[in-house]
C-alpha cells in the first residue's frame, strides 16, 4: 500500500509536485474572453457618448466581433475538458463559491446583451447583413426594436463587459492554493489587458479611417501604462508576500519564464509598442501595424505566463519518485 501511493500519487506529474494540467486552451479562452470583453466596453462607451462619426468600427462593427470572438475562447476551453459530453451540467446547477459557475451563467448574459447591441448598429456597419437579415420575417421589426433600445444596451454592455474582463482573472485567483495566482491584482490587470488588446484590435481594423485610429491609440498608451503600473504592483505584491510566493518570482527573474515575461510581454508586449504608439501620434510612423500587433501577442504571452507559472507554484514541496529508504523506514514504523 505505501509504496503504491509514494509510486502512483508523488511520481504523477499532473498531481503532485506540479499541476500540469492545463495546456493552451485555458490562456487562448482567458485571452479571447479578455478581448470580446473590451470590445464591448469600447462599443459601449462610444454609442454612449455619441461618437458615431468619429469611431465608426468601434460603434457599430467592434461588438459584432465580440460574440464570434468569445466563442473562439469558448470552443478552446471546450476542447479542454476531459468529459466534454457533460458540459450541458454546469447549467444543471448554480454553485455561489465556484467562479467557475459563476462564469458559466454569466455569459447566458453576455452574448444576448453583444448580440442585441450588434443588431442595434447592423444597418450602419453591416448593411449586406442588414438587408440578409430584413428579408426575414420580423428581421425588420427586430433590427427597430434593437435600435430603439440601443443606450440602454450599451450601459448593459458596459457593465457586463467589465465584469467578463475582471472574470477572467478572478478565475484564477480564486485557486488560493497557486501562491503565484493568490492575488487581487489579477482581476484587474486581466481587465486593462483585455481593454487594451481590443483597442489594438480597432486601431488595425480602423487603420484608413484617421480620427478613430488616433483616438484609440491615445487610449491605448494610456492601458499600456496603467498595465504596466499593475504589473508593476503585482510583482511587489508577491515579493512581499509569503516565501512561497517569493519563490514563484524566481520563474521570471533568472527561471524558465525569464525570457517568455520579460522580453515577449515587457519589453514587446508593452515597452516597444507603447514607443512606436508616442511615435506614431507625434507623426513619426515606423510601421503602425507592428504596435497593435505586439499588444495582442503580449497580451496572449501574459495569460500564457501566468497560466503555467501559478500551475508550477505550490504552498509545499515533495520529493517525487520512488525512495526505497524512506519505504523500509514507513515499514519499520508500521511494526
Amino acid at each position: 500500500m505505501v509504496e503504491e501511493i509514494l509510486v502512483t500519487l508523488r511520481a504523477n506529474e499532473k498531481v503532485d509536485p506540479t499541476l500540469a494540467i492545463w495546456g493552451w486552451e485555458v490562456p487562448l479562452y482567458l485571452y479571447l474572453g479578455g478581448l470580446a470583453a473590451g470590445l464591448m466596453v469600447f462599443a459601449a462607451l462610444t454609442v454612449l457618448q455619441r461618437r458615431d462619426e468619429q469611431a465608426p468600427f468601434a460603434a457599430s462593427r467592434a461588438v459584432l466581433w465580440a460574440p464570434v470572438v468569445l466563442s473562439v475562447g469558448m470552443a478552446a476551453l471546450f476542447l479542454d475538458l476531459e468529459h466534454r459530453l457533460y458540459v450541458y451540467r454546469f447549467y444543471t446547477a448554480f454553485e455561489p463559491s465556484s467562479p467557475m459557475s459563476w462564469g458559466s451563467w454569466f455569459l447566458v448574459l453576455v452574448y444576448p446583451a453583444s448580440i442585441a447591441l450588434a443588431l442595434a448598429g447592423l444597418r450602419g456597419g453591416y448593411p449586406v447583413l442588414a438587408a440578409l437579415l430584413t428579408r426575414a420575417p420580423g428581421g425588420a421589426a427586430l433590427l427597430d426594436l434593437a435600435e430603439r433600445y440601443r443606450r440602454p444596451l450599451a450601459v448593459a454592455n458596459v457593465a457586463l463587459g467589465v465584469c467578463l474582463g475582471i472574470y477572467t482573472g478572478i478565475l484564477l485567483s480564486a485557486f488560493s492554493a497557486r501562491p503565484f495566482w493568490n492575488t487581487g491584482l489579477l482581476g484587474p490587470l486581466f481587465l486593462v489587458s483585455g481593454l487594451s488588446t481590443a483597442a489594438a484590435l480597432i486601431v488595425l481594423a480602423a487603420r484608413h479611417h484617421h480620427a478613430e485610429k488616433t483616438l484609440f491609440t491615445r487610449i491605448d498608451i494610456g492601458l499600456i501604462l496603467t498595465e504596466a503600473l499593475l504589473v508593476a504592483l503585482l510583482l511587489v505584491n508577491l515579493a512581499t508576500g509569503t516565501r512561497p510566493q517569493i519563490e514563484a518570482l524566481q520563474a521570471i527573474f533568472g527561471g524558465g519564464h525569464t525570457v517568455s515575461f520579460w522580453v515577449f510581454f515587457a519589453l514587446l508586449g508593452l515597452l516597444v509598442p507603447l514607443v512606436l504608439e508616442v511615435l506614431e501620434l507625434r507623426g513619426v510612423c515606423l510601421w503602425f501595424v507592428a504596435a497593435p500587433v505586439l499588444v495582442l501577442l503580449g497580451g496572449f504571452v501574459l495569460r500564457q505566463v501566468t497560466v503555467d507559472l501559478g500551475q508550477q507554484s505550490a504552498w509545499h514541496r515533495y520529493e517525487q519518485g520512488y525512495d526505497a529508504a524512506l519505504i523500509e523506514r514507513l515499514r519499520e514504523v508500521g511494526r
